[in-house]
Order: structure tokens, then sequence, then C-alpha cells
């Protein structure tokens, strides 16, 4: 065999092995970008699962809170006008709150938990409130007393809930979060604590012997 022939036949085999292996390159390389493009995917799917769930959530919880005080503000409203109030009403959407809150706990980033915590205590007080009103030694101002709660602090406590819950997701932003959070649940908190001592000291009293 002389050079020449040599040499054409080292370049082709040369050439086919690098063919070869330029290829099995080639085929890895995009094996890994669609493995890379899959996981990517995969990601994706389960982020928009994962928010749609946290939607849901949020949505269950706003409905509820919002059902709980209008349920237990027309409690009041009922039995002050000398109406029959149906117990079943404002206990059933007090359950559904709290089978919502339950399943939220685990769930909730710790600013929304707190807020959420100090609105279930809140709506727990006015649960009270409702239910101590047909024993309360003084009628007309309870009855007062009962509706500022409702009117008042419980429902900048509802509509915080809804905002926080709207800022969490994304969906509306608000430039003084922070303040208006700390402003309106120090109200409630304090409006809260205020009430249940009222709320002790009146059957407190009731229970007194005479």
């Amino acid at each position: 065999m002389d050079v020449t022939t040599l040499a054409v036949a080292l370049i082709g085999v040369g050439g086919t092995l690098g063919g070869t292996l330029g290829g099995a390159l080639l085929s890895q390389r995009v094996t890994r970008e669609q493995n890379q493009r899959a996981d990517r995917e995969r990601a994706e799917d389960r982020h928009d699962r994962a928010q749609e769930a946290r939607r849901d959530l949020y949505a269950r919880l706003n409905t509820t809170a919002r059902a709980y005080r209008v349920a237990a503000r027309d409690s009041v409203r009922a039995a002050e006008r000398g109406e029959t109030v149906e117990p079943a009403v404002l206990d059933t959407a007090r359950d559904a709150w709290l089978e919502q809150y339950s399943s939220a706990q685990m769930a909730l980033p710790k600013y929304v938990h707190e807020i959420v915590s100090i609105l279930n205590r809140a709506l727990g007080v006015g649960y009270s409130v409702v239910k101590q009103l047909p024993n309360s030694p003084g009628p007309d101002e309870s009855y007062s007393r009962a509706k500022a709660w409702f009117s008042g602090p419980m429902s900048d406590g509802v509509y915080l809930l809804r905002v926080t819950l709207r800022h969490d997701l994304g969906v509306e932003v608000e430039p003084d979060f922070e303040r208006t959070c700390k402003r309106i649940l120090a109200a409630l908190d304090g409006e809260r604590r205020s009430l249940e001592r009222l709320l002790s000291s009146e059957q407190a009293r009731a229970t007194r012997p005479a």
C-alpha cells in the first residue's frame, strides 16, 4: 500500500470516528437540553398548581370570614328588633370558618397566619357577644356595643384579611401594606381585649348569687 492510499484510508477512518463521536456528543447535548426543558416545565407546572391551590384556599378563607361576620351582625340586628333568631345560621357560618381556618394553618406564610389568627380570635369574641345578648344586664348598651363591634373593628379585620390575601398573591400590592396592617391589627386586638374584659365582667355578675 503506498503512502497516498494509507493516508486516504486513515483520513476515512478518522472522519468516520469523528463523525460518530460528534454525533454522539450532539445527541447527548440535545438529550440534556430536552431533560432541562422538561424539568423547567414540571417545575412551572408544580408552581402553577401550588398557586392555584393557594388562590382557592384564600378565596374560601375570605368568603367564610365575611359570611361569619355578616351572620353575627344580622343576628344582633334581628334580636334587637325582637325577631326570632335562628342559631343554626350563625353556628353554620362559624363552623365553616373554623374548618377553613384549621385547614389553612399549616399552609399560610408567617405574616398571613398572624393576621388570620388575630381575626379568628376577634370573630370568636364576636360569637360570644351574640350568645350573651339575651342575658345582658343592659340590653340597649349591649346592642349598641355589639353593632359597633361588627360594623367597626370586625369589619376592618375582614377588610384587612382580604387586602392581605390579595397582597400575598400579588394580585393587588399595597404600597403602605405594613403600616396599614399594624394600624388595623393594633386597633382590632385592642378592641378585642377590651370587649373580652367587658363580657367576662358581665358574665361574672350574671352568675353571682343574689
